[in-house]
């Protein structure tokens, strides 16, 4: 292994370049195209996913689960589409695609399953604080948090002795795997992630979502920063399945406190929910809920 102090020179293009990035099925690459035309309804949304059965069943699975909690069964996938909104299965649709397409490289320290939970987590927690915001289009700021480290399998697979240093140096969390990142290549997961959104013609509002969540610090002082990107740099303070401690608990708290929202519910109450909906939405993908809930990490982060 190289040391872990040394800077290594590892060229983006050349992994991206080299088959480390897998295609987006069709069906996902049609409903993608579809969504770049706001007169496109149920109708034409329907269509593609039809054409793919076992994407047929995951959307019926998907909306005939607790999480809508719909008084009758669903079995139309235009009548599926109707209720649930166009935003919300074209983002179920996108991470089922790359839920089922990233590979789980023999790195070390490295989980896909957690990765997938915190993931998870996040883009349910981004969803409801763009929501608290008064963020019209929250679907958005889920998907962007939920694929905001799609990049890491790839590089973990494509530098498996590299990044196993780099994941032992973040410490449990208390290290930045971007500023390791930096300090090791000169570029971080971020901007992998975002030439990744870029190679698969994501909406543009997305891949900014996802390329461009960085620090929270940085965002929240920004006066450019709308509430969808505040929303999801916000989540990236979430502590990590992997992670014994809660080491950005006190950021999370003053960074949530400071957040200008009328009639907010506390910290606790969003973590609760996050939990909640993370136990109806999780089962949909064969994803396990993790051994604490973020509740837990919440009480016992504030009473070490």
């Amino acid at each position: 292994m190289s040391n872990p102090g040394s800077t290594t020179q590892v060229d983006i293009e050349q992994i991206l370049s080299d088959g480390q990035v897998p295609a987006l099925p069709q069906s996902a690459i049609s409903i993608l195209e579809l969504a770049q035309n706001p007169e496109n309804g149920p109708g034409s949304f329907a269509t593609p996913i039809e054409a793919d059965p076992g994407l047929t069943g995951q959307v019926l699975k998907f909306v005939n689960s607790s999480y809508f909690g719909f008084s009758r069964e669903i079995s139309s996938i235009k009548l599926a589409i109707t209720l649930v909104g166009v935003r919300t299965m074209k983002n179920f649709v996108l991470w089922s695609a790359v839920f089922s397409l990233m590979p789980n490289p023999k790195c070390g320290p490295f989980e896909l399953r957690a990765l997938w939970q915190d993931s998870l987590r996040r883009a349910l927690f981004a969803r409801v604080v763009a929501r608290l915001l008064g963020y019209r289009e929250a679907e958005e700021c889920f998907a962007g948090a939920l694929l905001q480290d799609m990049a890491v399998p790839i590089l973990a697979g494509a530098l498996p002795e590299e990044y196993t240093e780099l994941l032992e140096q973040r410490d449990g969390g208390l290290a930045n795997l971007s500023d390791l990142e930096r300090e090791r290549f000169g570029w971080t997961h971020a901007e992998v992630r975002g030439k990744m959104a870029r190679s698969w013609n994501l909406p543009d509002e997305l891949g900014i979502l996802i390329a461009q969540h960085g620090s929270f610090d940085e965002i929240a002082e920004g006066s450019e920063a709308g509430p969808n990107l505040l929303a999801v740099s916000l989540s990236s303070l979430l502590p990590a399945v992997v992670d014994e401690q809660w080491h950005d608990l006190p950021r999370m708290i003053e960074s949530y406190e400071n957040l200008q929202i009328n009639g907010k519910p506390s910290l606790e109450e969003v973590l609760e929910q996050v939990d909640t909906d993370f136990g109806e939405f999780a089962p949909i993908l064969n994803l396990a809920a993790p051994a604490e809930s973020l509740l837990d990490r919440y009480h016992a982060g504030l009473e070490s």
